[in-house]
């Protein structure tokens, strides 16, 4: 029976709620709903798509880097956005980040709970 690990790091600011922010169970790394916050927990990007996506993707690299990964093992994600014209502004970053053989991806649109928060991503990577 595998066990699940829960993932931290400090260059991820650590969640107020009951939830970590990433978990491995074997070599499946989940990771949550991650927002454009810092590592001291601050929003990075007030109003920016693209400073708010970059933030959000880098928080992903360092988390799954945590668990013995790197982004090219990421393989689902679902991308939350709080206003469809915002698309293609995050488009246009989440393409940097993933380039080659990007993972597969559901977009929909929500009301995140901080109203300056402009996108949330969760990820599923496996390792080896």
């Amino acid at each position: 029976m595998k066990r699940k690990e829960v993932i931290n790091t400090p260059k991820v600011a650590t969640p107020t709620a009951p939830f970590s922010m990433a978990t491995k169970v074997g070599t499946t790394v989940f990771v949550a709903g991650i927002v454009a916050l810092d590592a001291n927990g601050n929003l990075v990007g007030d109003g920016d798509i693209k400073a708010q996506t970059r933030q959000v993707l880098e928080n992903i690299k360092e988390l799954v880097f945590a668990a013995g990964g790197s982004l090219s093992d990421v393989a689902k994600t679902t991308v939350y956005l709080t206003d469809f014209a915002n698309y293609a502004g995050m488009n246009e970053v989440y393409r940097e980040y993933f380039s080659e053989a990007p993972p597969a991806r559901a977009t929909v649109k929500v009301e995140l709970l901080d109203p300056r928060l402009l996108v949330e991503i969760d990820a599923t990577a496996v390792t080896s």
